[in-house]
């Protein structure tokens, strides 16, 4: 079975009219045959798209009870048995009731394309769930409805039903969008013309991505390699060198010069993994990001060919490289990066910049050393002397028959300064020799000039081989050098990138290990606020200027909008930028993971007192009602029976002052929570003895409830007097409660070095031990049906204890039953000892 097409209106905002085009979009339909039903569409009492609905057939809603109120959602179950061809679904973000099958609306039409239904759908630009966040930064407003983008951009068709924002605020005046109550309010917040005019722009250009995609879907499936120049994309190559700027900077010109111009840098990398020639590509793609472009870097061994094939894949319409900074003479012998452009191109255009570097100096430039100073210098003297000592050693001996032995010895010495010292030094030692070999061992001896053939080649093959042994060992020095410095740089990036998948790392620890990498004296990671610059982490010897990116011997990285990077210390070479980049982007992360996880915990936050406020309001539906319903029945029948016996109105009195009491003792533990949970219990410490404290918590139960044992000799305890009384008292109250009538409960003492224990024993059902971790949770009833209680009394007990340093926790009781243990910390001194000490 085929999967069903799906067609999205989508709008900047509501009101644009994409239920009126939805709708209008069916009759069309209908009027062609198609069977079109209405599985769920809002009107919000809009009469012209109320209007549209008739002649089309309607699927009845699914009614889903909540919370007491009942709500009409789409019956994706009688779609799929009436099994039309086509099916209309408004709000496609919508989130279903709970009770529903489906948690959001776009599961039900994913499950109707399934069943190989077409749906027609509405969405506006706010609710995609990329576009979330930068809605609310606009508006103000966050959209709690989403839908995945994934699913928009899958679907078949979207239309943008477009208006401009004056014209919505007209109609949003004229009472066309919402009730007359609604109106003045809504154009002062949500539609103003500006946040208007951004929606609309963000719709224009995600649809314009969208369409952008589908056309590169489109070529690449129909094997189309040639450029559609649909729009001017420019791709700018780039080497790292200093005459990248002023090609970007040119290419961002260019780009601009038409509406919907697009910037794209590109860089090639070997594709044997080591870096060549160092290169600031930290710094190029800041300079991209600025110019509005994107910046990619890909792997090959060829730059011209790489270049022209990344262009082709991103359709692009114009290729702008640099003038060839190679001499003149280089140009001789092979062609140049910008001609060979120019010769696989095609249909693409070739536009050359001219720049300071371009041509470059008449003669050779020689390649910067990797081999360090040392060696350099060793390697000039060994140049310099090398061929003096052997034209010593094998002049006074000399015959012609020793020739090869003595070109051999000088190549030899050639060979080991380009192993010391790199390639000039060995060029250097290459022609001295030869100088000193064609003078001193040549016949005729003492001048320049050669009689033997023979000794002419070998002159000519002697400068020729060690010239390349030279050239040889030099490369292979300086791609030993880059491969080390690759694998140094690929170790730091791989624990990089382990930290990051693990999520163990933090600010400080990337602000450290980046100090340490690289030798630093300090990192700090400042983060921009409307006021300036605050430190959010730093390592190291930190400038008292540190709350500032700008400094005389600080390096900027970016690391986001609002982030930025400062190293202090040793200037950086241009190439480890690549690896700080890295960090930069880990530090990135880091914060990224950093919202997320602050976001999560205000959530969990959230989504808790969400379960407390269900909880609460389920409990008091019931457990207030009760002590109210009762007191009102008593007071009715105190106000109308005028006939009433002593002992009734006694008994009616008697009723309101025990459902007074159990609403006041209701009222009291809620008022106690919320102290709780908003931290605002301040308990005030004292030594105090239990004797003045349990007696008055126990008061309120008779001696065949509740036995009291209490030696007068328990030492004192540091705590909140008031507050322990609460927490035995309600620990009694719970224990009674639960105990058999028979079973009286008991509360004693039992010492220890460091805390006296209150312990409240019962004999009732108790707690199985695995929901006890959950008895001192709020709203926790446990299978008590008694009535009078929302299950917050021991939830209440123990965050009351834990506010005055003491804790509360359950055991069994030995035989049955449950011994609640409440641990108070003893008295640093005993009050009746400095008595007595001072008596």
């Amino acid at each position: 079975m085929d999967r069903g097409r799906l067609t999205v209106f989508l709008g900047m905002a509501p009101g644009v009219g994409k239920t009126f085009a939805m709708l209008d979009e069916a009759h069309r339909r209908v009027s062609r045959g198609a069977d079109v039903v209405v599985g769920i569409v809002e009107t919000h009492d809009r009469p012209r798209t109320a209007a549209l609905l008739e002649g089309l057939e309607v699927v009845p809603r699914r009614v889903v009870g909540h919370r007491g109120a009942e709500f009409g959602e789409m019956d994706t179950d009688a779609i799929l048995a009436r099994r039309p061809a086509v099916v209309l679904v408004d709000e496609l973000a919508h989130t279903n009731v709970p009770g529903s099958l489906r948690a959001k609306r776009h599961e039900d039409v994913d499950v109707l394309r399934n069943a190989g239904i077409d749906v027609v759908t509405t969405l506006n630009i706010q609710h995609l769930e990329s576009l979330n966040e930068v809605v609310q930064d606009i508006t103000g407003v966050q959209q709690r409805e989403t839908v995945p983008d994934a699913v928009v951009r899958a679907a078949d068709q979207v239309q943008l039903v477009d208006m401009s924002p004056e014209g919505l605020r007209r109609r949003l005046a004229h009472g066309n969008v919402y009730r007359a109550e609604q109106i003045d309010a809504s154009l002062a917040s949500f539609f103003r013309p500006g946040n208007l005019i951004a929606l609309r722009e963000l719709a224009l250009l995600w649809l314009a991505d969208r369409v952008d995609t589908a056309l590169d879907d489109y070529r690449r499936t129909q094997g189309i390699d040639q450029t559609w120049p649909t729009r001017e994309r420019v791709v700018v190559a780039v080497t790292g060198g200093p005459e990248s700027e002023t090609l970007l900077r040119r290419a961002g010109r260019i780009a601009q010069r038409g509406a919907g111009g697009e910037l794209v840098a590109v860089h090639v990398v070997r594709g044997d993994g080591l870096t060549g020639p160092a290169a600031d590509l930290a710094g190029l793609k800041r300079l991209v990001d600025d110019l509005g472009g994107t910046f990619h870097t890909v792997v090959g061994e060829d730059v011209p060919t790489s270049v022209i094939e990344f262009a082709r894949g991103v359709n692009a319409t114009l290729v702008v490289v640099g003038v060839s900074s190679h001499p003149r003479w280089w140009r001789v012998f092979r062609q140049t990066t910008a001609s060979d452009l120019a010769r696989l191109s095609g249909a693409i255009d070739v536009h050359l910049v001219t720049h300071e570097q371009a041509g470059g100096a008449g003669g050779l430039r020689v390649p910067r050393s990797t081999l360090g100073a040392t060696r350099t210098r060793t390697g000039w003297v060994l140049a310099l002397l090398l061929p003096v000592l052997l034209t010593w050693l094998f002049h006074g001996g000399h015959s012609p028959d020793d020739f090869p032995l003595e070109v051999l010895a000088f190549l030899a010495a050639t060979v080991l300064v380009a192993l010391v010292g790199g390639l000039v030094p060995a060029l250097v030692a290459a022609v001295v020799g030869f100088g000193l070999l064609n003078w001193f061992f040549t016949t005729p001896v003492g001048r320049f000039t050669i009689s033997e053939p023979t000794n002419v080649v070998a002159l000519a093959v002697f400068l020729a081989v060690a010239t390349g042994v030279a050239s040889v060992v030099d490369i292979a020095a300086r791609r030993a050098s880059e491969a080390g410095r690759a694998r140094a740089e690929a170790t730091t990036l791989s624990g990089l990138a382990q930290s990051v998948l693990t999520g163990s790392d933090t600010a400080q620890a990337v602000v450290d290990r980046l100090r340490e990498a690289f030798g630093l004296t300090a990192v700090a990671l400042l983060r921009r606020t409307p006021s300036g610059w605050d430190l959010v982490s730093a390592a190291g010897d930190v400038p008292d200027d540190a709350d500032s990116p700008d400094g005389p011997d600080a390096t900027t990285v970016a690391v986001d909008a609002t982030h930025v990077l400062r190293l202090h210390g040793r200037t950086l070479h241009s190439s480890d930028m690549r690896v700080v980049e890295a960090f930069a982007l880990q530090a990135g992360l880091v914060l990224e993971y950093r919202r997320l996880r602050d976001r999560e915990a205000r959530a969990a936050v959230l989504e808790r007192a969400e379960e407390t406020s269900t909880a609460l309001l389920r409990a008091v539906s019931h457990d207030l009602r009760t002590p109210l319903a009762t007191m009102r029945t008593s007071v009715d029948g105190l106000v109308a029976g005028e006939a009433l016996s002593e002992d009734d109105r006694t008994s009616l009195l008697t009723s309101i002052r025990s459902a007074t009491d159990q609403l006041v003792h209701l009222i009291d533990n809620l008022l106690d929570l919320s102290r709780i949970s908003s931290g605002l219990v301040e308990p005030r410490l004292t030594d105090v003895s239990l004797e003045e404290v349990l007696p008055v918590a126990v008061a309120g139960h008779p001696s065949d409830r509740l036995v009291l044992d209490l030696d007068e000799a328990t030492p004192f305890v540091r705590t909140d007097p008031g507050l322990l009384e609460r927490v035995v008292a309600n620990l009694a109250d719970n224990a009674v409660r639960h105990s058999p009538p028979d079973r009286p409960v008991r509360v004693g003492v039992h010492l220890h070095a460091d805390t006296i224990e209150v312990r409240v024993v019962d004999r009732g059902p108790g707690v199985p031990s695995a929901t006890r971790g959950r008895m001192f949770e709020p709203f926790q009833r446990l299978g008590d049906a008694s009535p009078g209680g929302l299950g917050l009394g021991l939830a209440v007990a123990r965050g009351l204890a834990s506010s005055m340093g003491a804790s509360v926790a359950a055991e069994d009781t030995p035989g049955g039953g449950l011994t609640l243990v409440v641990s108070v910390p003893r008295a640093s001194s005993d009050p009746l000892e400095q008595e007595v000490g001072r008596g």
